[in-house]
């Protein structure tokens, strides 16, 4: 196989942080998410906060808005498994001519799947980086999301444009898997993580078409594949001669609300609320005391990864806008959530006396 022109040769090292428009789906988007680690502030004492200036506090204020609208990753049990069932696989498929294994995380939306997935992507491309550290062509990773009613086309050109490939429009979907496929192996591409899955349909000539291509390059990349979508096995990617040659290759990793059923579920998602409580930096907020809310917060979110990321983030953000400095029941129930959490905290939730409902302060 021969390597791209170098018209069309990527250069992996020109972009030092993405341009505001570079999504995870570009290969700068995805460089500035691997490198990104949010920095907690530095909490003021009392008479350092006191001898501040009004402007000077303002910027303190937005600094510590900016972190917890974007809080350190949680570690959840779905992360941990995603990436220990990769790392093997990876392993395994090293030496793989064809056939390689894959990963499939499926689930509801809202239950951390492209977290989990995007998660795996960067704690592999963080290992590969240190263990070549001179290697400044390398990109082990490569993150797609397969586009709504996607052709084998449509597909190639989202890997193409990870890699900011750009083709004529008469450029045919052969050219355009070619020049992928030979910069894919320029640059040591071993992980190649695919959302949105349920995007396929099987069911159709297209979507049955664009499945083909996929399968194509996971034959003609020596990478191990990983894919993430809504309730994939529901879906009829299982299905039919395709569906079976998919389900013989790949390992199923549901992806699921936490569970509130038992003491020890009680346990895991009181840990994860105390372990999102001890990154806040917020003046006034008594340490344990969201953690204690752990029940309220799991009614609230109906047991959603993503839906307890945006009450937290959102309850903290609006403790520093209203200069209360604390998370409460009372703030809580003042963020916005999604309409899925919503549904489920009208079927879960315990009744509760009105007065208990009070507007912060």
């Amino acid at each position: 196989m021969s390597k791209p022109s170098p018209s069309r040769t990527p250069d992996m090292d020109t972009v030092a942080e993405a341009p505001p428009d570079s999504p995870l789906t570009t290969k700068e988007g995805w460089k500035h998410f691997v490198e990104h680690e949010p920095v907690p502030p530095r909490l003021l004492s009392a008479p350092e906060r006191a001898a501040l200036s009004g402007r000077d506090r303002r910027r303190e204020d937005e600094r510590r808005r900016e972190y917890h609208a974007d809080l350190p990753m949680v570690n959840t049990p779905t992360i941990r498994k995603v990436i220990a069932t990769s790392r093997l696989l990876i392993q395994l498929n090293r030496n793989q001519i064809s056939a390689r294994r894959g990963v499939i995380l499926s689930g509801a939306s809202g239950t951390g799947k492209t977290t989990a997935l995007t998660q795996l992507g960067r704690a592999h491309e963080l290992a590969i980086r240190k263990r070549h550290p001179r290697d400044l062509t390398r990109l082990p990773v490569v993150y797609v999301t397969v586009p709504p009613a996607a052709t084998p086309k449509m597909l190639a050109m989202e890997f193409a444009r990870f890699f900011g490939l750009s083709f004529a429009t008469r450029a045919n979907v052969t050219d355009i898997v070619d020049a992928v496929c030979a910069t894919a192996a320029h640059v040591h591409v071993d992980l190649v993580l695919v959302d949105e899955l349920h995007n396929l349909n099987l069911a159709t000539r297209t979507g049955a078409e664009a499945s083909d291509q996929l399968k194509y390059f996971a034959e003609r990349l020596p990478a191990t594949f990983a894919y993430a979508g809504i309730d994939i096995e529901s879906q009829g990617l299982f299905a039919g001669t395709r569906g079976r040659q998919i389900a013989g290759r790949f390992v199923v990793i549901p992806a699921a609300p936490f569970s509130h059923a038992t003491d020890q579920d009680h346990d895991t998602w009181r840990a994860l609320v105390g372990t999102l409580e001890s990154m806040l930096r917020l003046h006034n907020h008594a340490p344990g005391s969201l953690t204690e809310l752990s029940e309220y917060v799991f009614h609230r979110t109906g047991g959603m990864i993503g839906s307890l990321s945006q009450l937290i983030r959102g309850a903290a953000v609006l403790a520093i806008e209203d200069e209360s400095e604390r998370i409460t029941e009372d703030l809580l129930a003042l963020v916005p959530i999604d309409f899925a959490a919503e549904q489920s905290e009208k079927l879960t939730a315990p009744a509760k006396p009105g007065s208990r409902r009070r507007r912060a302060a």
